[in-house]
C-alpha cells in the first residue's frame, strides 16, 4: 500500500505542477486559473468557503452534517448514500491518499450511481486483481486542488489525478461532469467542504475513456 500511496501522491504533485504551468493556455485546462481566483487551496480558507456558501454548520448529506473539521474520507463515511464509494476507496487502497493534506476536489458517485453500471461491474472492480483498475476509475473522479461549484465553468477541461481529462458543463444552473463521450453525471449535492478539500455528490460513475 505504501508503494501505491507514494505513487499516487507523486501523480497528484505532478498534476498540480502541470496545471500551474498551463495557466496561460486559454483553450485547455482552466484549473490553474480557477486556483488563482480561489486561493483557498489551504486549510485556512475552509472557513471562508463555508461562510461564502452561508453554510458554516456544514452541508447535510443523508441527514448528517458534513463538517469542515473532518477530512474527505471521514465525512464520506458518515453518509449512507456513498457507502459503495467508501468501500471502493478502501478496496483500492486510497484511504491514506484521500485523508492526506490535499487539497482535493472529489466528484463522489452515489450508491445508485454505481448501480447504473453493468451487472457485475462493481463486484468485478472490487476483486483484488482489479485493484489497479479500480484505483484508475476512482482517481478519475479526483482533481488536484479545491474547486467549489462556483469555480466550475461550462466548457472546462480538468486534469484528474489519474492524468485523464474530465469535462465540465453547466446548464440551467446545473453542473455536470463527463468523459466527453458518455452521458454526463449531474452534481446532486455541491460544496461538501472538508478540511482537505471539497466533495460534489454526483448521480453517475464517470468512466475514463478506453485507450
Amino acid at each position: 500500500m505504501k508503494k501505491q500511496f507514494f505513487s499516487l501522491a507523486a501523480l497528484v504533485a505532478a498534476s498540480a505542477l502541470a496545471l500551474t504551468s498551463c495557466g496561460s493556455d486559454k483553450t485547455t485546462e482552466t484549473t490553474a486559473t480557477v486556483s488563482t481566483e480561489n486561493p483557498a487551496d489551504s486549510t485556512a480558507a475552509v472557513a471562508g468557503d463555508s461562510a461564502r456558501m452561508a453554510k458554516p454548520e456544514g452541508v447535510m448529506v443523508d441527514g448528517v452534517a458534513m463538517t469542515a473539521d473532518k477530512d474527505i474520507v471521514d465525512n464520506a463515511m458518515g453518509a449512507k448514500s456513498v457507502s459503495t464509494l467508501v468501500s471502493a476507496v478502501k478496496a483500492a487502497g486510497l484511504v491514506e491518499t484521500l485523508k492526506g493534506a490535499g487539497p482535493f476536489t472529489v466528484f463522489a458517485p452515489t450508491n445508485a450511481a454505481f448501480d447504473k453500471l453493468p451487472k457485475g461491474a462493481v463486484a468485478g472492480l472490487m476483486q483484488p486483481e482489479s485493484k489497479a483498475k479500480l484505483a484508475g476509475v476512482l482517481t478519475y473522479h479526483v482533481i488536484p486542488g479545491r474547486l467549489v461549484a462556483a469555480d466550475l465553468k461550462d466548457g472546462q477541461e480538468l486534469t484528474t489525478v489519474n492524468g485523464e481529462k474530465l469535462h465540465i458543463a453547466v446548464k440551467d444552473g446545473k453542473v455536470m461532469v463527463s468523459n466527453g463521450k458518455d452521458a454526463p453525471a449531474t452534481v446532486q449535492i455541491a460544496d461538501v467542504i472538508s478540511k482537505n478539500g471539497v466533495t460534489h455528490v454526483i448521480d453517475r460513475v464517470v468512466l475514463p475513456l478506453a485507450k
